[in-house]
């Protein structure tokens, strides 16, 4: 189709599909990896599942079987015909109820949450971009802490026609945010006249897998009061801080010892996470903001949760003993993970970022890179998507100011392929990155690399043209 005949608005560059972040999940899926019936395709290790405790879930579904059959008490089907009828965009009153004692007793009941201040979302996808759409109008800029989470240039951006000013962090002090790197942020939004109108973190981090710290915390409540800004935080990985529960601070937290900041504060909230459950596309505002909570909610009726997907989960977010062992149990796999990739890495001389939380790990390769380049990051990554047959996410999608990073997820696979992965890699590091496997290009990979050359040759002549 004639790219004329569509809007500006779906034909533009701010989607973010041509990152390579997404080029790496496009050659994942047209040449999987199975353990029978392919067993040298790609591992997908670029994607931010946790399905280590899908057992769990399925125990207790196995036992409730009253959850999903949609009867009443008395055995009468008429709960099915008011699920299936129209509800409307402020969500289950039951559901609301146990989602926001879960996202407390997530956070070890130092906080609460008031369900008439949650918006229900199709997702935190949705619940970022409807927060965007609430707080900014199109042109104005959210300030980002690096590296981030690449699918932001796509959920902040493309449909809102809002900016992202990255706030530049370092690995001289693990990536930790600064306040003089929110201040040159600032300073380059204003010179480019843009008027900033938030914050946006995610913590626990993705990529990083860190929690932050309470002078973090301070220095970015320090920052909104000073400058007059929202700030959204992102939390949909609360429930992963796998080392000790104190590691994590919710932004709640914060507010309840700042109470006048509590009208320019937002919180994002998703069971994809912590609950393993990304397909049932349930995600939350909480917003102490009335006038944010009203319009968030109508923004609502674009993304909404099924009845039967509310009804389901306020069983079983309702049943207190079952949440209470999931949380623990949870944490334990994940740490036990966790530990088994560092371990599997460290073992070959990768080492990784200090982390306690997340289904990933932020991976140092500085050393395997040929030069000091993003250009020699892209030239190691693509070995390591179509020769290793890993498919890992490169720290120049997430936007990271440091060549050699990479994002590794380790919660969306059984343990014996994670073990052919360290295999895999560890083979590649010591015959010297040399390319033993090689694989044929798809034409997604063709098109990007084409395109990378191409934006190349254009700086070149516009440098020797100067």
């Amino acid at each position: 189709m004639n790219d004329t005949l569509l809007s500006r608005r779906v034909t533009c560059n701010s989607h973010g599909q041509n990152s390579s972040y997404f080029l790496g999940w496009q050659e994942y899926e047209r040449n999987p990896y199975h353990h029978i019936t392919n067993p040298s395709g790609i591992i997908q290790m670029g994607l931010a599942e946790n399905q280590l405790s899908f057992d769990l879930l399925e125990t207790w579904l196995a036992s409730h079987p009253e959850a999903t059959d949609f009867k009443n008490a008395d055995g009468s089907l008429s709960l099915f015909r008011q699920l299936a009828l129209f509800q409307d965009y402020h969500g289950l009153p039951a559901f609301k109820v146990a989602l926001a004692e879960f996202m407390s007793e997530l956070r070890g009941n130092k906080v609460s949450f008031d369900p008439n201040k949650l918006v229900l979302t199709a997702g935190s996808t949705s619940a970022n971009e409807a927060l965007v759409f609430c707080l900014a109008n199109p042109g104005e800029a959210f300030l980002i802490p690096t590296p981030y989470y690449p699918g932001f240039d796509r959920d902040l951006k493309w449909r809102t026609g809002a900016e992202i000013i990255p706030i530049h962090c370092s690995s001289t002090n693990g990536f930790r945010l600064s306040k003089p790197a929110l201040e040159d942020a600032y300073r380059r939004a204003t010179k480019l006249k843009l008027q900033v109108k938030g914050v946006l973190i995610t913590n626990p981090s993705n990529p990083l897998g860190t929690t932050m710290t309470p002078i973090e915390l301070s220095t970015l409540a320090d920052f909104i009061e000073a400058k007059n800004l929202h700030l959204i935080c992102d939390e949909i990985y609360s429930g992963t801080n796998f080392i000790t529960p104190e590691d994590f601070i919710s932004i709640k937290q914060v507010v309840a010892q700042r109470p006048h900041l509590s009208n320019q504060i937002h919180i994002v909230y998703s069971l994809s996470k912590d609950l393993g459950l990304p397909g049932f596309r349930v995600g939350a505002i909480y917003s102490e903001n009335d006038l944010v909570v009203e319009a968030a909610t109508k923004m609502s009726s674009f993304g909404l949760i099924s009845s039967q997907t509310q009804y389901l989960l306020a069983k079983m977010l309702g049943d207190k003993e079952f949440t209470r062992n999931y949380i623990v149990e949870n944490k334990t796999r994940l740490k036990e993970r966790h530990y088994k990739l560092v371990n599997g890495l460290g073992d070959i001389g990768i080492e990784c970022l200090e982390s306690n939380s997340g289904l990933f790990c932020w991976v140092d390769m500085r050393h395997l890179l040929k030069r000091n380049s993003f250009e020699s990051e892209m030239e190691l990554w693509k070995k390591i998507v179509y020769d290793v047959g890993l498919n890992i996410s490169p720290g120049s999608s997430c936007h990271c100011t440091e060549p050699g990073w990479f994002r590794v997820c380790f919660a969306n696979m059984t343990e014996a392929t994670l073990d052919l992965a360290m295999q895999r890699l560890g083979e590649f590091v010591q015959s010297g990155g040399v390319m033993r496997r090689q694989r044929r290009l798809g034409p997604a990979a063709i098109a990007w690399w084409a395109r990378r050359l191409l934006t190349a040759s254009v700086k070149s002549l516009e440098q020797l043209s100067r």
